[in-house]
């Protein structure tokens, strides 16, 4: 499996301009900082969803991609088909792990949400795996919004399944946490 990241939509221009918008201040014309677009990108105002991720998964096993389409608010997805008119393809004798193309479009809000449920250590290994994956696809193009996305742990300070996998009682899970929380109110 691999990813492709197939770009950015919308800048962050726009986004200082629409928070300036709601709070009654003209336009700007400067570049936000990394530290403004992470605090824009914690507090999850809404001008954030002007930005769009695009990427691609090439061999990315069906029922991985099925997680993934799950989620609805603030992201698109395209499968590539497995029709019979269209493969050849008895689709009802292709296994589970069959490997399919999926494709989405997803504001950064989704990214944030898509995050806390897909690297949480209760979602399988390939699903997280295939999340970190467009994560890291990202990293060089989007840093702030790299940093932001953490499991629900994480996000929330305290593991609330009902079978926890145990991490929020670690120093790692602590040493995470102090990181991720790094900033917010300076």
């Amino acid at each position: 499996m691999r990813v492709e990241y197939l770009g950015t939509k919308g800048t962050w221009r726009e986004v200082a301009d629409s928070a300036n918008t709601t709070i009654h201040k003209d336009a700007g014309t400067k570049e936000p900082s990394s530290q403004w677009k992470r605090k824009m990108l914690l507090c999850e105002h809404s001008p954030i969803r002007q930005i769009f991720i695009k990427c691609k998964w090439y061999d990315l096993k069906s029922w991985v991609s099925v997680h993934f389409v799950r989620h609805k608010i603030g992201i698109e997805h395209w499968v590539r088909t497995q029709r019979v008119d269209r493969t050849g393809i008895n689709r009802d004798e292709l296994p589970q792990g069959n490997e399919v193309e999926h494709e989405i479009l997803a504001d950064v809000q989704a990214i944030i949400n898509i995050s806390r449920k897909r690297l949480c250590n209760q979602a399988s290994k390939e699903t997280r795996d295939a999340w970190q994956a467009v994560l890291d696809s990202l990293k060089e193009e989007q840093p702030e919004l790299y940093n932001v996305c953490v499991p629900d742990c994480i996000y929330r300070g305290w593991c609330y399944e009902y079978k926890s996998c145990g991490y929020h009682q670690t120093p790692q899970f602590q040493d995470r946490l102090k990181k991720y929380r790094e900033g917010i109110n300076d």
